[in-house]
């Protein structure tokens, strides 16, 4: 004995379970395996033993140095310093995100169907959600980053941690607030809303896309949690990548005048650094990490990505790199982009999320950095859109395989050579005042190196 409307929403939360299960059964753990093979295990064998020859590397060039063994880990020191700040701002930023949102929903559903009074409640509820949406997960972390003078890992723990707040409670408003309005409770009976226990749980498995209930896994296997979070620490790696590979050679480069010539050789010695890089952040992150939680949750799907290397056009590149984000932008971008103009300007909808994508990336990376050099928001929503539509699905040759790896060689070269010339500039040439072109113009631009 329910209503359509109630039918309408039941169906429709069978449908999205149906396909997550359908999805977490065909999907593989791509990684792991892969890992099975042997060849390919061997490859994964040489690049732990390129970390050793880094790390033999570093303590013989020490030795030689300084007479002594030196494990020199100050750059790491530096750049996670302040945690406790970081803790307690993380903290503040996540109770807010559990119950903040919430509760103002919570609020907002239970008077909403009251007559007379249901469009002042809307508009308060809208008024008081967008603004504790600005001041805790807009101005807050901002205001963290900026007066603390954190570090940039610790910059970048807030900041991503930032973004991923929003785009989780976006979702959970997004997809409790059609539910409700579509919701009328019988007489005396009250209206169906989510539990807080599976908000918490959304907050924590890792998808951006809010359900009440997801795909579970029967168990948790905690020797996989293990070896997951052991492989996280391959981000070592970095480090080892920064002290080896870059900061001599951009050190170097700081005492040169720039130009076009240490620009070109400054591309080519961060090309190889700065695909490792990638690389690195991929496999720690979207494999290692989001694989350990996701196993701890017992949550199902674990798509995540897919098979990217094997992409012949930029177009299924971005759609296979990352699915936990291409989700999100296609059903809160793309979708209700189209929704919103009656399903016309696709091309306008796929630029829209390149758009908003290349200016989220831009803004981590100058706030984490502490500088405006927009040389991600360029690359992205520049070079991305014009390669998105030329390098598109109807690309099957090989060959498109190879010239795509360049371009992200080359593309992250590019990443790498500019913001770690920039940095250099900042320290050798700080800014003097705080007028406004004086802030967005890059010192590497105007730095002369004494």
């Amino acid at each position: 004995n329910i209503s359509d409307s109630e039918q309408i929403v039941l169906l429709k939360k069978l449908n999205d379970n149906l396909v997550m299960c359908l999805k977490s059964v065909v999907h593989v753990f791509l990684f792991s395996e892969l890992f099975e093979i042997s060849h390919i295990r061997t490859i994964y064998h040489m690049f732990i033993a390129a970390l050793l020859l880094f790390i033999i590397s570093t303590l013989a060039v020490d030795y030689i140095d300084q007479g002594r063994l030196v494990l020199d880990f100050d750059l790491f020191y530096y750049a996670f310093g302040q945690l406790g700040t970081v803790i307690w701002a993380w903290t503040l930023m996540f109770a807010y995100t559990l119950l903040g949102p919430y509760y103002i929903l919570s609020v907002w559903a239970s008077l909403n169907h009251s007559r007379g009074w249901r469009t002042c409640v809307s508009a308060l509820a809208a008024l008081t959600l967008c603004a504790a949406q600005t001041s805790m997960l807009g101005i807050f972390p901002v205001y963290i980053v900026l007066h603390y003078q954190l570090p940039p890992a610790s910059r970048f723990i807030i900041i991503l941690e930032q973004i991923r707040f929003v785009m989780k409670s976006y979702s959970f408003i997004r997809e409790t607030t059609p539910a409700v309005l579509k919701n009328t409770p019988q007489k005396g009976a009250s209206l169906p809303y989510p539990s807080l226990s599976s908000y918490l749980y959304f907050l924590f498995c890792p998808t951006l896309i809010y359900r009440e209930v997801y795909p579970r896994n029967p168990s948790i296997r905690w020797n996989y949690v293990g070896m997951n979070s052991l492989k996280v620490k391959s981000l070592f790696y970095l480090y080892f990548i920064l002290v080896r590979l870059c900061i001599p050679v951009f050190r170097n480069k700081s005492n040169q005048p720039f130009s076009t010539r240490t620009f070109i050789l400054a591309l080519f010695h961060a090309s190889f650094p700065g695909m490792l890089m990638l690389m690195l952040g991929f496999y720690a992150f979207l494999h290692c990490w989001l694989n350990a939680f996701a196993e701890m949750l017992r949550f199902a799907d674990r798509m995540f990505y897919r098979d990217w290397w094997n992409s012949t056009s930029f177009a299924n590149y971005y759609r296979t790199w990352n699915i936990v984000v291409h989700d999100w932008l296609y059903y809160y971008g793309y979708r209700d982009f189209l929704w919103l103009t009656g399903h016309k300007l696709r091309s306008v909808a796929t630029m829209s999320v390149f758009a908003v994508s290349a200016l989220v990336h831009e803004y981590a990376f100058t706030l984490g950095f502490g500088f405006f050099y927009p040389v991600m928001f360029c690359t992205f929503a520049g070079i991305g859109v014009v390669f998105n539509f030329a390098m598109n699905d109807k690309r099957k040759s090989p060959v498109w395989n190879i010239i795509l790896w360049t371009c992200l060689f080359i593309g992250q070269g590019i990443h790498v050579c500019l913001y770690c010339v920039e940095w250099y500039a900042q320290i050798q040439c700080p800014r003097t005042g705080t007028s406004f072109w004086e802030l967005v113009t890059p010192r590497s631009w105007t730095c002369s190196y004494q």
